[in-house]
């Protein structure tokens, strides 16, 4: 029986640090255990320009505690405004690695985002002439769609669309959550299209929500779906496919913003996501594809080199104790919860 396990230091290809005091008390918790991360833009304004995602990267830097070395991965917040030479401009300064597409309210802090996606189609352009990626948030927002077909009308209303306007265009379909974006990513060879997985959506499903109570702290967007959906997941996850990596989405909220009559959608998984990982790629005979689904097949699609640092997860025999919820400066910050003991720590 295994109990050790070395691999290279992962990366988070998919998280939210917030800002001010939020910003101060959670991204430790990411430092701890990734080398690097790539950085939602969605705050208030949102990072739109290369100026703001500089400043941002800084204020990021001075919450790194000292003894860690960790480095975020900036992305600009696509707006129907964006310019292309702007856009161009900041990836050449070797600062942006990504562009994201949220549409306009389709999640946390997306007002900004884009309401019809033909009006950036210049933008998109620019970008597959450049290699720059776009990290896409895929719903629709149709008030007529039901919220668990969101994802699935969102491919074939708008991504495979664009895909086939712009051929060109690398794309990473963030937080997938349906076999059909499982089965989409699995459709294609073109070398230019990827998914990022969360630790949350290979565990729960929407029962975890609903059944015998709604469960604020296991409301996400996008939302949690049906077993199905959570198999395909993560048999995508342990398969060793490298069109598939982590993206863990861990989105901080305070308790009182979760526990509100209207409350927010997040579920933060920073601490604990590579002991939940382990669980389950060991409960799926998948340990040896851990290490490529958190460290290599990520770095590969972003055309950066992995890491040549390595961690190494302990199994222990009881399990590994995480707090219930974090205190920062803005409120407390429920720790995402399982439903099972987890025994696999990654070692100091």
């Amino acid at each position: 029986m295994t109990d050790t396990l070395t691999i290279l230091r992962p990366d988070d290809w998919h998280l939210h640090l917030r800002d001010g005091e939020m910003l101060q008390g959670v991204t430790l918790h990411t430092a701890n255990h990734f080398a690097r991360a790539i950085i939602m833009p969605n705050l208030v304004p949102p990072v739109v320009t290369g100026a703001e995602a500089e400043a941002y990267r800084d204020r990021i830097m001075a919450a790194v505690p000292a003894s860690m070395t960790f480095e975020p991965l900036m992305t600009l917040y696509l707006t129907e405004a964006t310019q292309a030479d702007d856009v161009a401009a900041a990836h050449a300064s070797g600062l942006v690695k990504a562009v994201k597409l949220y549409p306009a309210g389709a999640t946390t802090n997306s007002q900004s985002g884009v309401s019809n996606i033909d009006n950036v189609q210049g933008v998109l352009e620019r970008m597959a002439d450049i290699g720059l990626p776009l990290c896409v948030h895929g719903e629709v927002t149709d008030p007529d769609i039901d919220i668990f077909d969101r994802e699935a009308v969102f491919i074939e209303r708008v991504l495979d669309p664009v895909r086939r306007r712009v051929p060109g265009l690398r794309v990473v379909m963030e937080h997938v959550t349906t076999a059909d974006a499982v089965a989409y990513v699995q459709a294609d060879d073109s070398g230019n299209l990827a998914a990022t997985i969360t630790t949350h959506h290979l565990i729960i499903n929407r029962n975890h929500i609903l059944a015998g109570g709604i469960r604020p702290h296991y409301y996400c967007l996008p939302v949690a779906k049906r077993e199905t959906h959570r198999l395909a997941l993560r048999a995508a996850a342990c398969s060793g496919d490298e069109r598939f990596f982590l993206g863990t989405d861990s989105a901080p909220h305070t308790d009182e913003a979760k526990l509100l009559p209207c409350g927010c959608a997040g579920i933060f998984t920073a601490p604990n996501t590579m002991s939940c990982l382990a669980h389950v790629f060991e409960e799926d005979g998948a340990l040896d594809r851990l290490e490529g689904f958190t460290s290599r097949h990520g770095p590969q699609f972003y055309r950066l080199p992995v890491n040549s640092d390595e961690v190494t997860l302990s199994k222990q025999a009881d399990p590994v104790r995480y707090p219930e919820y974090i205190e920062t400066g803005a409120g407390k910050v429920t720790v995402f919860d399982p439903g099972f003991d987890l025994f696999w720590r990654v070692e100091d």
